[in-house]
């Protein structure tokens, strides 16, 4: 499977949901990041149309794949999705993050009108409502974006695609680990913390803790949300079969 997880806003949550939702459930899948480059002169400069076009490459020959567009180079890619007629065929679906500040909805919303305007069908392009506060309503906090969708049903928009506020996803932040790894340690940190010899060894183990127990409260959260996004529904026949054969 090969999804891309796009926004033209940053701040949505894209690498987050790539390394913590979708990579650890797709096994063996690759994950790649789009990001800008540093220009000799010193500036960013956003994906040319050789890299875009070794990336449709690149495709071809992976089975399983994320890719994570940084917020800098979308308006980029969207232009060459345009030049390479078509090139939006190789992704199985297109995950859009948003988030509740109204910019971000109506970046998500010019997003959702680019992808359209590409070709993409509406069922390959899947809304996760990110950031989410459970004491507020859905309907309420995103409903600049689901009133849109209302008159314009270019994207699926499930309210079960949804992450909620948690700073678990600040603590590992840079760390490079998967939070359903952290929720399996069976590391008794009480007892350690209990044997631990001065004040800074004890706080140290506190937070591997308290980061645990933080990762084991959102866990089944994403396995809630991937399940919602129901992915297997772009498997393709002849790819089930192959696993079947496997």
């Amino acid at each position: 499977m090969k999804l891309a997880v796009i926004n033209f806003s940053g701040n949505v949550g894209k690498s987050t949901i790539t390394r913590h939702l979708l990579a650890p459930r797709l096994p063996g899948a690759r994950v790649i990041a789009v990001e800008s480059i540093n220009a000799d002169e010193g500036q960013e400069q956003s994906l040319r149309g050789f890299q875009f076009g070794e990336l449709q490459e690149y495709l071809q020959a992976v089975d399983d794949v994320v890719v994570d567009i940084g917020a800098s180079n979308v308006e980029e890619l969207m232009r060459l999705m345009h030049r390479y007629r078509g090139s939006h065929e190789e992704f199985d679906c297109f995950i859009v993050p948003t988030v509740p500040p109204p910019k971000q909805q109506q970046d998500t919303i010019a997003t959702l009108a680019d992808l359209h305007a590409v070709g993409v069908p509406p069922d390959r392009i899947q809304i996760i409502f990110n950031m989410v506060d459970d004491r507020e309503p859905l309907e309420r906090v995103f409903h600049i974006l689901l009133a849109f969708l209302e008159q314009q049903p270019i994207a699926s928009a499930n309210s079960d695609c949804r992450i909620g506020i948690n700073e678990v996803y600040a603590r590992v932040r840079g760390t490079g680990t998967d939070l359903a790894e952290i929720a399996r340690d069976e590391t008794d940190y009480k007892r350690l913390i209990a044997r631990a010899g001065d004040r800074q060894e004890k706080m140290s183990l506190g937070q591997k803790l308290a980061t645990r127990r933080l990762a084991r409260g959102v866990v089944p959260e994403l396995d809630a949300c991937f399940a919602a996004l129901n992915l297997g529904q772009f498997v393709t026949d002849e790819a089930k079969t192959a696993g079947a054969a496997s």
